[in-house]
């Protein structure tokens, strides 16, 4: 008797027909945004709810569109699971570096003049970098695709580490010196009243209420972030080496390789958006136009600050160094 033949099933209809089996990454993250370009609107609500207008106007209404966003892929490929285990590994080393500091009672040998420049210019990071956490949330959660959403999410994730790791750090200066240094009123008073800061606040502020979601990608991840990462992560990580604070360096160093990442993604979903449709470029383009100079200007107003430690860095070189990030995820729109 003949046996009958079936077709050969797909191993997952959600990717098409790609028959093939689906990575992990494609498992956890493709068309997990039900409420994107759904009919007639997003959220299973009355359409004219106000979360249903919210993101009618700034997501689906966003200039930054392309045909499918599903085939976009984040080159790290990070799900949940992945991002946890990097960052535990990254975390354990650290506290080994930070043990070994306090185990050396290091940060007590650090002279008063550096102890001041640090208060005027790392203490009060807090505030700026909380901007770029809610920011980076903000952009996953408008995201039109999860895809995107993941990578951003992360991204933010990765501005709590440093938050968090720069408050330890903070917390250690002000035993070893000065209590004063911890308190709230000391990073909140430079933030709100320093005059160097004043720029690089009125930016941030204005980039909370970037609602557009390709706009809000594009100040973040093309303008702001670069540039403030480059003055963080390298230029404040090479000026407390010069002043002896290992323990700051090692830490702003190891966020680089965060800031890294988020570049990579951010050139990936750009070359994307482009490959889609290349009259995009005049959309990202108009956004870095706008973004770029106050983020520049941003860091210039508190270069000065890094030439008045004790072995202070440059100012110029500050500023240079922030140009250098921002060319480096923007060439493609030259």
């Amino acid at each position: 008797m003949a046996t009958a033949k079936h077709p050969r099933p797909k191993t997952w209809s959600l990717l098409g027909e790609v028959r093939r089996k689906p990575t992990p990454y494609e498992v956890v993250t493709s068309n997990f945004h039900y409420h994107f370009r759904r009919d007639p609107a997003p959220f299973e609500l009355d359409p004219d709810s106000a979360i249903n207008r919210w993101y009618g106007r700034y997501r689906e209404g966003s200039a930054l569109q392309v045909d499918d966003w599903e085939a976009f892929r984040d080159p790290a490929k990070l799900t949940y699971k992945d991002y946890v285990a990097l960052q535990h590994d990254r975390e354990v080393y650290l506290d080994g570096i930070i043990d070994r500091f306090e185990e050396r009672d290091e940060l007590a040998s650090l002279s008063p003049g550096w102890v001041g420049a640090a208060e005027n210019l790392v203490i009060p990071l807090r505030f700026p970098l909380h901007v770029l956490q809610m920011v980076g949330l903000y952009v996953g959660q408008m995201a039109p695709t999860s895809y995107i959403t993941n990578a951003a999410h992360f991204q933010a994730a990765d501005e709590m580490r440093r938050i968090q790791r720069i408050a330890y750090w903070t917390k250690a200066l002000a035993n070893a010196h000065d209590e004063q240094l911890a308190s709230t009123s000391t990073a909140r008073g430079r933030w709100e009243d320093g005059a160097e800061w004043q720029p690089l606040r009125k930016v941030l502020e204005e980039l909370l209420v970037a609602y557009d979601w390709g706009e809000a990608f594009a100040a973040l991840n093309l303008a702001v972030k670069p540039a403030l990462d480059a003055m963080v992560n390298l230029e404040l990580a090479a000026l407390g080496e010069a002043n002896g604070d290992e323990l700051l360096a090692a830490l702003l160093a190891d966020f680089d390789q965060d800031s890294r990442r988020s570049k990579n993604w951010t050139n990936a979903l750009v070359a994307y958006v482009l490959g889609r449709d290349a009259s995009l470029r005049k959309v990202l383009r108009s956004h870095l136009e706008r973004w770029a100079p106050p983020a520049i200007e941003a860091v210039a107003a508190l270069a000065p600050l890094f030439e008045q430690a004790p072995a202070g860095r440059p100012a110029a070189g500050v500023v240079e160094a922030a140009r250098q990030a921002q060319a480096e995820v923007s060439t493609q729109l030259a």
